[in-house]
């Protein structure tokens, strides 16, 4: 069953409720063909830490949002609730969402993982939009995913604007991967999917020759790859990075 707007493919989106960069950046990366429905994750919890431990335990369930919409792919766009729940209970609610619904089920940091993998990449630097326990739980989280941490830079800024991740300016994102040039990595992982992303990558997708990647990024091409009933591999990625598509998209967003 296809949607008049999404012919090729109907990505379900579920985004941390106060995150205001998911929906423009996944919008640019879509091609024409597919469709993307977003809901949004909530919790009443009144720290960070809370709200993300509370969104994962309700990933089972949050699909319900969708009703009965003819989903290809369910996207999950919040890395920190995945540093959290670490490796193996994510990978374990992840087949649960599969067979519960029977479509592919992609976490950004899962789709950050399929994008190393693909590309062989294991010695990465960091760029974070965290501090305190989410940077805490991110390192252990890629560290257990069995990569090598060259190097770790955190773009945080303490702000009284409505979130300090949310509201980060787009020289600040870029900023970080200017501290890090010439640690030597086989990738650099821009974190976060609140952090926005595309912008940096798409003016320099390549620092040393080593892949300039990012949540977003990796999550767009999983599940663009997905919808259209593929697996994830060096060669989609690659042309995912370089795709002139969504640069051209982006440059009519920003005008």
């Amino acid at each position: 069953m296809t949607v008049a707007y999404g012919p090729k493919g109907l990505i379900g989106l579920l985004t941390p409720q106060a995150n205001t960069t998911v929906e423009p950046e996944m919008a640019v990366m879509t091609p024409p063909g597919f469709a993307v429905v977003n809901a949004r994750l909530k919790s009443d919890k009144g720290t960070i830490v809370e709200r993300l431990l509370d969104y994962f335990e309700h990933y089972l369930e949050a699909p319900s949002e969708f009703a009965n919409a003819p989903l290809s792919v369910i996207g999950y766009a919040c890395t920190g609730a995945s540093y959290f729940a670490g490796p193996e209970r994510e990978d374990s609610v992840i087949a649960a969402i599969e067979a519960a619904r029977g479509v592919p089920a992609i976490t950004a940091a899962s789709a950050v993982v399929d994008a190393l993998r693909a590309l062989d990449a294991r010695r990465i630097v960091l760029v974070s939009p965290y501090d305190g326990p989410i940077s805490d739980a991110s390192l252990a989280y890629w560290t257990a995913r069995g990569f090598e941490i060259a190097a770790h830079v955190s773009a945080y800024k303490e702000t009284a604007a409505f979130h300090p991740i949310y509201s980060m300016s787009l020289a600040e994102a870029g900023s970080g991967l200017d501290s890090v040039a010439g640690v030597g990595a086989d990738a650099f992982v821009m974190l976060g999917t609140g952090m926005p992303t595309l912008p940096p990558i798409a003016e320099r997708p390549f620092v040393d020759g080593a892949p300039v990647l990012s949540c977003m990024l990796c999550l767009g091409w999983r599940l663009i790859v997905a919808a259209r009933g593929g697996t994830p591999d060096r060669e989609s990625l690659r042309a995912f990075l370089l795709d002139q598509g969504w640069r051209s998209r982006l440059r009519s967003a920003m005008a």
